[in-house]
């Protein structure tokens, strides 16, 4: 049982920390222009500089949506987290984790929302490029969907032992 604490404790952590560098990094669209490479992230467009994400009026409340949901994400797994470490010493067994594995649920589908609407709304629209397709940050949000689930669920689970 000890294993499998510190196993879900661990991917909990990298699921954090994933979330963080996909929130952060600007590279969930990469394209090529005559420049170079050119990437979008929720908050800037790079190529040699980076500068202000340039967006439309039509797609300016997509992206802030976007942008909320994933750091809604973001609070709501490390929220999780610390409720993780202060349930596991202070309730008895058979009432653990019933408040982490719901506040698991809720990051997930915040990663959902946010990533889904990316999805809609900003595949292949890379400004000034050509060719362009799915960045890291893209693949790690879609990675933390996953792990939030099973994490979660586990958690749900190991509410009986």
């Amino acid at each position: 049982m000890l294993v499998l604490l510190a196993g879900i404790f661990v991917v909990h952590i990298a699921t954090v920390i994933m979330l963080f560098v996909s929130t952060i990094a600007n590279v969930w669209m990469v394209g090529t222009s005559n420049s170079g490479t050119v990437s979008t992230g929720l908050w800037l467009l790079c190529n040699t500089t980076c500068e202000q994400l340039p967006v439309s009026t039509s797609t300016e409340a997509s992206l802030k949506a976007v942008q909320a949901f994933m750091i809604l994400s973001i609070i709501f797994s490390v929220i999780a987290l610390v409720m993780f470490i202060v349930q596991l010493f202070t309730l008895e067994k058979g009432k653990r984790f019933y408040i982490t594995g719901a506040i698991m649920l809720v990051c997930w589908l915040c990663i959902l929302i946010g990533v889904s609407i990316y999805t809609a709304q900003f595949t292949d629209k890379v400004p000034r490029s050509t060719n362009s397709h799915h960045g890291y940050c893209f693949i790690l949000a879609w990675i933390c969907f996953c792990f939030s689930f099973i994490i979660s669920i586990l958690y749900l689970v190991l509410r009986k032992k």
